[in-house]
């Protein structure tokens, strides 16, 4: 009995503590004014309407950029995990992809209004910076099994989500109510002057953004590095990297057999494409549907992130209740619905129904379709969150646990593989047919698919 005892004891996984919990978690809050201020709700609405010639050509120039960068993800990130899982370790790769980003925000600064010639440096820049967010991210996500019991892997991952959102909402407070102001008027949306004598007419308030995401970034993923424990190192980098390519063929080739696993992977590949598409998107198709400019975008921001938050701290308790796989399902609903509805929106009509167009003059969201497009907008901030935590808990749920981050490779390849085609559509649409309406229909289809792929996974 004794020996019983002791070896269930010998037995018993033990984790790290609150702080190491606490500071994993942080690195959600470090990273997510990336998306908030950057690909979303401030730069790159400002690139569309302001640097680009015109709303159309900069939708379409951000989605090439935004197809190359997914490409050179998908093609590296399950090799890198494969590295990872086989060195053992984790905080060198998130401290050299970090750098990547912090480098490629740091030169959003130099996108001047108005200077075509400088969109090609712009554009390598947005490209590199997604490459070191998206990398740091796969090796951050691995190492959650190591911190919680799987019990508790939904909840992490939803808290993770919805503190990174609350992140996001303070960082686009900070860059709306003290940085970008309105070129008009010159005060920001709290009626300051801009601090640090950002110059309106120029929108170094915009600009702006790219650093204050960089700095955000190296002070908030400190804490990760300080109080997270790592994997000890198991081989010397060329070891890893051969062992680390020879399980990963083993992997690929394993896949075929591992239906559940598949068709997840696969689901998983489709909807994300259509939901970072989405999230990349809206600000754009808003600020070319309803003429919106930093001011009223960022304030949709902070809205929906503020439904995101709550969507995704409210989906990691129903992802531990019910499951990740029906959490997930019902995000895609939401989203679908969401998409088909603001597709009907225009500046004048609702579901095809007028309505009075705002006034110049008028407060802010004064018109009816307006205040339609914030709602749909708070619904897919809601539906997004539990929708990104809850598959990155499915996966650690089907996934041998031995290869997590190689795992988490896959995933994020799946999740890149074809987010250049996403993208890529949307640009392309939009170019020849010279309508956002018609580029953003297209992501109908993804939902659809990532829906119908997911009713084959178990779970």
């Amino acid at each position: 009995m004794q020996t019983g005892a002791g070896d269930a004891k010998a037995t018993t996984k033990v984790y790290p503590g609150r702080a190491a919990v606490v500071s994993w978690i942080l690195f959600d809050w470090a990273v997510q004014p990336y998306f908030t201020l950057i690909t979303t709700f401030v730069f790159a609405p400002y690139f569309a309407t302001s640097v680009a010639p015109n709303p159309a050509t900069g939708q379409s120039l951000w989605g090439f950029a935004m197809a190359a960068a997914g490409l050179a993800i998908a093609l590296l990130s399950p090799v890198l995990g494969a590295i990872a899982d086989a060195s053992g370790r984790r905080k060198p790769w998130i401290a050299g992809f970090g750098a990547l980003l912090v480098i490629g925000a740091s030169a959003m600064w130099i996108g001047k209004p108005g200077n075509p010639d400088i969109i090609p440096a712009l554009l390598l820049a947005y490209a590199i910076a997604s490459v070191g967010v998206e990398f740091a991210t796969v090796f951050n996500n691995a190492m959650m099994p190591t911190l919680v019991p799987p019990e508790r892997i939904g909840r992490l991952s939803g808290t993770g989500w919805a503190i990174g959102y609350v992140g996001g909402i303070v960082s686009l407070i900070i860059v709306l109510g003290f940085l970008a102001a309105n070129p008009e008027t010159g005060r920001t949306l709290l009626g300051f002057t801009p601090l640090f004598g950002l110059d309106p007419a120029t929108h170094q308030g915009d600009r702006a953004a790219g650093p204050l995401t960089a700095l955000w970034f190296i002070i908030f993923v400190t804490p990760m590095f300080l109080f997270t424990p790592d994997y000890p190192a198991k081989r010397r980098l060329r070891e890893a990297l051969r062992e680390g390519l020879r399980e990963l063929r083993e992997s690929l080739s394993s896949l075929p057999r591992q239906k559940s696993l598949a068709a997840f992977l696969l689901a998983n590949m489709i909807y994300t494409d259509g939901l970072v598409s989405l999230f990349a998107f809206g600000g754009i198709y808003a600020a070319g549907t309803f003429g919106w400019h930093t001011i009223q975008i960022g304030t949709f921001g902070i809205m929906l992130a503020i439904a995101g938050a709550f969507g995704a701290w409210f989906g990691g308790k129903l992802d531990d209740a019910f499951g990740p796989k029906r959490v997930i399902t019902a995000s895609l609903l939401i989203l679908l619905f969401a998409i088909v509805v603001i597709l009907t929106v225009n500046k004048d009509s609702i579901l095809f129904i007028p309505v009075a167009p705002p006034v110049p003059g008028d407060a802010l969201f004064a018109g009816a379709a307006e205040r339609a497009y914030l709602v749909l907008g708070c619904l897919i901030g809601a539906a997004g969150g539990p929708l990104q935590a809850a598959s990155r808990t499915l996966l650690i749920r089907l996934a041998p646990k031995d290869r997590i981050a190689q795992y988490f490779g896959l995933f994020a390849l799946t999740g890149k593989v074809t987010s250049f085609i996403g993208p890529l559509l949307i640009g392309m649409i939009t170019a020849v047919t010279a309508s956002q309406k018609a580029g953003m229909a297209v992501l109908v289809v993804f939902f659809v698919a990532g829906l119908g792929l997911l009713a084959k996974v178990r779970g």
